[in-house]
C-alpha cells in the first residue's frame, strides 16, 4: 500500500520533525480479479478465454513439477478450466483468482497422481493374473497332450511301439536299437517311419507343439 507523507517542524526545535502518513491507494489488483470473477460468473466467454491465456503457461509449468509429464500436466490444467466454465455460476474463489487457480491445479494434480497409482496397481494385478492364467492353461494343455500322446503310443503295433519308445523316450540311436532288438537298422527306420505317421494323424490337434519332439528325425 502506498502512502503520502507530510513533514512539519516543531516550533523552537530545529531539526525535530513529525511524519504524518495517510493511506491513499486501494488494492486495484484484487478489484480487477473480483471483476473478472464476476464476469466469468455471468458467462462472459471472452473474459474466461483471456484468463486461460494469461495463466495457462504458468499453471502448466506448475503442474509439470508435480506430474513430470507434459500431457498429464496439460490435461490437469484443462480439466480445471473446464470445470470452472461448466460451474461458473457457482464459482467461489475466495476473492483471489490467481491463488484459486493454482490451488485448483494443485488438487487436480494430486488426484491425477492418486489415479495413476491405482491404475499402476490394477495393471500389475492384471498382468499377474494373466500370467497365472496363461501358466495354468499351459499346464492343462501339457497334461492333455501327455495323456493323448501316451494313449497314441500304446495303441501302436507292438514292434512299432517298442522301437518308438527306445528311440524317443530312451534316446537310443538307430544302430543301438537294432543291436538291442537284434534287427537291422533298416527295420528300425521302417518301424519308426510307421510309428510317426500314425502318431501324426492321431495327434493332429497337438502337432504344432510336438512336431519338434517327435518328427524332427523324419
Amino acid at each position: 500500500m502506498t502512502t503520502a507523507c507530510t513533514h512539519s517542524s516543531g516550533a523552537g526545535k530545529i531539526g525535530e520533525s513529525l511524519y504524518l502518513c495517510e493511506p491513499r491507494a486501494i488494492n486495484t489488483v484484487q478489484d480487477d480479479e473480483q471483476t473478472r470473477i464476476e464476469q466469468i460468473r455471468n458467462g462472459q466467454k471472452n473474459v474466461f478465454d483471456q484468463v486461460f491465456l494469461d495463466f495457462y503457461k504458468h499453471l502448466h509449468a506448475y503442474a509439470m513439477k508435480m506430474l513430470r509429464d507434459h500431457d498429464a500436466a496439460e490435461e490437469a490444467v484443462q480439466n480445471v478450466f473446464c470445470r470452472i466454465w461448466e460451474r461458473r455460476s457457482q464459482l467461489k474463489t475466495g476473492g483471489y483468482l490467481k491463488s484459486f487457480l493454482y490451488r485448483s491445479v494443485h488438487n487436480e494434480c494430486l488426484n491425477s497422481l492418486k489415479h495413476q497409482k491405482v491404475r499402476e496397481a490394477f495393471q500389475l494385478h492384471r498382468a499377474g493374473a494373466e500370467a497365472e492364467s496363461a501358466s495354468l492353461d499351459q499346464d492343462l494343455h501339457a497334461a492333455e497332450l501327455q495323456r493323448h500322446l501316451q494313449m497314441a503310443i500304446e495303441a501302436l503295433p507292438e514292434k512299432c511301439r517298442e522301437v518308438f519308445k527306445l528311440s524317443r523316450l530312451e534316446q537310443l540311436r538307430y544302430h543301438e536299437i537294432a543291436a538291442s532288438l537284434n534287427i537291422s537298422v533298416k527295420t528300425v527306420e521302417n518301424q519308426m517311419g510307421k510309428a510317426l505317421r500314425v502318431l501324426r494323424v492321431k495327434l493332429a490337434d497337438f502337432l504344432p507343439l510336438i512336431f519338434a519332439l517327435l518328427f524332427d528325425r523324419l
